[in-house]
Protein backbone atom coordinates (compact mmCIF):
# COMPACT_ATOMS: atom_id res chain seq x y z
CA UNK A 1 0.00 0.00 0.00
CA UNK A 2 1.45 3.28 -0.47
CA UNK A 3 0.17 6.43 1.33
CA UNK A 4 1.06 10.11 1.50
CA UNK A 5 2.99 11.08 4.95
CA UNK A 6 2.55 15.02 5.75
CA UNK A 7 6.12 16.04 7.28
CA UNK A 8 6.19 19.04 9.33
CA UNK A 9 8.69 21.63 9.12
CA UNK A 10 10.10 21.00 12.42
CA UNK A 11 10.68 17.27 11.29
CA UNK A 12 11.72 17.99 7.65
CA UNK A 13 15.47 18.41 7.93
CA UNK A 14 15.02 14.28 8.46
CA UNK A 15 13.23 14.00 5.27
CA UNK A 16 15.86 16.30 3.36
CA UNK A 17 13.37 19.01 3.70
CA UNK A 18 10.73 17.48 2.10
CA UNK A 19 7.41 18.06 3.20
CA UNK A 20 5.69 15.17 1.76
CA UNK A 21 6.90 11.70 1.48
CA UNK A 22 5.47 8.46 0.16
CA UNK A 23 5.29 5.06 2.52
CA UNK A 24 4.26 1.39 2.27
CA UNK A 25 2.45 -0.37 4.38
CA UNK A 26 -0.54 -1.75 5.48
CA UNK A 27 -0.44 -0.29 8.96
CA UNK A 28 0.99 2.97 10.35
CA UNK A 29 3.12 1.01 12.00
CA UNK A 30 5.02 -0.69 8.63
CA UNK A 31 4.60 2.78 7.29
CA UNK A 32 6.40 4.32 9.85
CA UNK A 33 9.17 1.59 9.36
CA UNK A 34 9.27 2.20 5.57
CA UNK A 35 9.64 5.69 6.45
CA UNK A 36 12.45 5.18 9.09
CA UNK A 37 14.53 2.98 6.67
CA UNK A 38 14.46 5.86 4.42
CA UNK A 39 14.96 8.43 7.05
CA UNK A 40 16.69 7.22 9.78
CA UNK A 41 16.30 10.65 11.74
CA UNK A 42 12.59 10.50 12.08
CA UNK A 43 12.95 7.44 14.39
CA UNK A 44 13.46 9.14 17.66
CA UNK A 45 10.60 11.66 16.36
CA UNK A 46 8.14 9.05 15.84
CA UNK A 47 8.72 6.03 17.98
CA UNK A 48 9.95 5.40 21.76
CA UNK A 49 13.26 3.42 22.26
CA UNK A 50 10.29 0.15 22.87
CA UNK A 51 9.38 0.66 19.80
CA UNK A 52 6.02 2.42 20.55
CA UNK A 53 4.09 5.33 19.17
CA UNK A 54 5.85 8.72 20.88
CA UNK A 55 3.50 10.33 23.26
CA UNK A 56 3.94 13.46 21.57
CA UNK A 57 3.36 12.75 18.44
CA UNK A 58 -0.29 13.07 17.29
CA UNK A 59 -0.90 11.08 13.67
CA UNK A 60 -3.74 11.24 11.64
CA UNK A 61 -5.19 9.26 9.33
CA UNK A 62 -7.15 11.15 7.03
CA UNK A 63 -9.12 12.89 9.56
CA UNK A 64 -8.78 9.95 12.23
CA UNK A 65 -6.35 10.00 15.07
CA UNK A 66 -4.10 6.77 15.14
CA UNK A 67 -4.64 6.32 19.16
CA UNK A 68 -8.49 5.24 18.62
CA UNK A 69 -7.61 3.52 15.99
CA UNK A 70 -5.41 0.80 17.04
CA UNK A 71 -1.95 3.28 17.40
CA UNK A 72 0.29 1.52 15.14
CA UNK A 73 -1.45 -1.87 14.15
CA UNK A 74 -3.94 1.31 12.53
CA UNK A 75 -4.48 -0.20 8.89
CA UNK A 76 -4.10 2.24 6.26
CA UNK A 77 -5.56 1.53 2.62
CA UNK A 78 -4.03 3.12 -0.97
CA UNK A 79 -3.93 6.48 -1.06
CA UNK A 80 -4.85 7.33 2.26
CA UNK A 81 -2.95 10.70 3.76
CA UNK A 82 -1.03 9.84 7.55
CA UNK A 83 -0.74 13.77 9.05
CA UNK A 84 1.69 13.83 11.45
CA UNK A 85 1.57 16.91 14.70
CA UNK A 86 4.21 17.23 16.85
CA UNK A 87 2.11 18.03 20.50
CA UNK A 88 2.50 21.38 21.28
CA UNK A 89 2.52 22.83 24.88
CA UNK A 90 3.89 25.92 26.80
CA UNK A 91 2.06 29.23 26.85
CA UNK A 92 2.55 32.37 29.38
CA UNK A 93 2.60 32.03 33.02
Amino acid sequence: MSVEVRVPTVLRPATGGVAVVPGKGATVGEVFNDLIDRHPGLKGQLLTESGELHRHLNVFRNDDDIRYLGKLDAEVSEGDTLTLMPAVAGGAS
